[in-house]
């Protein structure tokens, strides 16, 4: 009987040292990990305490360039100004060999900044396709939903994602999470997957999904919807006359999913919304931005505003009032895609806002500290890289299109 209870006693000492050492283990682990998260947050404070406010103001543009070759204009913008990344269009992509070159010319520029550029174009297949080139035709993404196919959808958003690559770019403004509910539309149209909310959610994250697998920065655009518009933004103001609660039930669908599944940027469009906001469009409005998509839906990445030198922001407002108001209202970067001088007026404007008491700095720290955090994460580099090789994109497009398409 002895025996048995110092068998016992032995056994339940035994445990209980294992399971204080599981605990040490663990507590030790988590102090790890805490202390890793609190390091990388030491770290990114002492980085913005230790940047100009013009270096963090620059951080918050997205600003586009008007020539073929690395000009003043782009220096400028990037050596004085430094702004945190860049847009291009077909105007400024003439070839492959051209459009590599500029791009490497861009980071080498930008080498001696804090921070990498995000370099960014709009390649959503079909129509919207700014890359040059005998590229393959892309499907548009009314043709992807039309066949519904979840890894069809993936699949493109790797191919979207590996023709950025090969030029150097490192964000796509890209998928289309609007629901095409209007067929008057006249911006919109087979840019979306389709009239059906489930649809494009499940097949807009795919491609999300897809494109984040090649490490390329997607952007989900545009909130708060643009499927149930009439007129194009680029060319006037577009009004939604509908509630929170009927676009909670149908445009705000596909980005409450796309939240959700961990989405690091929200494009805001231009869209007036009466019912919400009476008075600013969505891409100015504080109930839209910092309500809705803050915090009603918890998005805590980064916001970004669509061309603000579209019609419908420049027949209402001047740039530096718009890029004032963005900003106040929760926007953490304003794309200015357009006009040099739009570009340093906005700049100028929110410097000024600043200074003057109308936003206060650790308001721009908030938007900074997304930027920086979303750099980190895709671990940007101002890498150049080599001339395309057309040939192979093609075969891996054709390979994927075959495998698809033709079921």
């Amino acid at each position: 009987m002895k025996k048995v209870i110092i068998t016992l006693l032995l056994l339940n000492l035994i445990a209980a040292s294992v399971l204080i050492f599981v605990n040490m283990k663990n507590s030790s682990q988590e102090s790890d990990s805490n202390g890793k998260s609190e390091e990388s947050n030491q770290q990114k404070d002492s980085v913005i305490d230790n940047m100009s406010l013009e270096e963090k103001v620059g951080q918050m543009i997205f600003a586009g360039i008007d020539d073929t070759v690395l000009n003043e204009n782009t220096k400028t913008l990037i050596s004085k100004y430094n702004v945190g990344g860049l847009i291009f269009y077909g105007d400024n992509l003439q070839n492959p060999e051209q459009s590599v070159e500029l791009l490497n010319d861009v980071k080498t520029t930008n080498l001696d900044n804090r921070f990498p550029l995000f370099l960014g174009v709009d390649q959503e297949g079909g129509r919207v396709t700014r890359l040059p080139g005998n590229i393959v035709e892309m499907p548009t993404n009314q043709q992807i939903g039309e066949i519904g196919n979840e890894r069809f959808s993936y699949d493109f958003g790797e191919l979207l994602g590996q023709q950025l690559n090969a030029f150097g770019f490192n964000m796509n403004f890209a998928p289309v999470l609007d629901v095409n509910s209007n067929p008057n539309n006249p911006v919109i149209g087979d840019r979306s997957f389709g009239n059906n909310v489930d649809i494009v959610s499940k097949l807009g994250i795919q491609t999300m999904k897809g494109i984040e697998a090649q490490h390329v920065i997607p952007v989900v655009k545009h909130f708060p919807g643009h499927g149930d518009t009439s007129v194009d933004s680029h060319l006037e103001l577009p009004i939604v006359d509908k509630t929170r609660e009927e676009i909670n039930e149908l445009e705000i669908i596909p980005f409450q999913n796309a939240i959700n599944e961990g989405t690091d940027v929200v494009m805001v469009a231009h869209i007036l919304l009466p019912k919400i906001d009476p008075t600013y469009p969505s891409s100015m409005s504080t109930p839209i931005i910092s309500g809705i998509l803050r915090e009603e839906l918890q998005f805590n990445g980064v916001v970004m505003t669509d061309d603000m030198t579209m019609n419908a922001i420049m027949d209402h407002y001047g740039i530096g009032e718009a890029t004032v108001k963005s900003v106040k209202a929760g926007s953490d970067i304003v794309l200015i895609a357009h006009d040099f001088s739009k570009v340093i007026t906005a700049i100028d404007a929110l410097v000024s806002a600043v200074e003057s008491g109308e936003i206060s700095e650790s308001r721009i720290n908030e938007s900074v500290e997304r930027i920086i955090k979303l750099k980190q994460k895709y671990k940007l580099k101002d890498t150049t890289v080599d001339n395309v090789d057309i040939d192979i994109l093609n075969q891996t497009i054709n390979g994927v299109l075959e495998k698809y398409m033709n079921e």
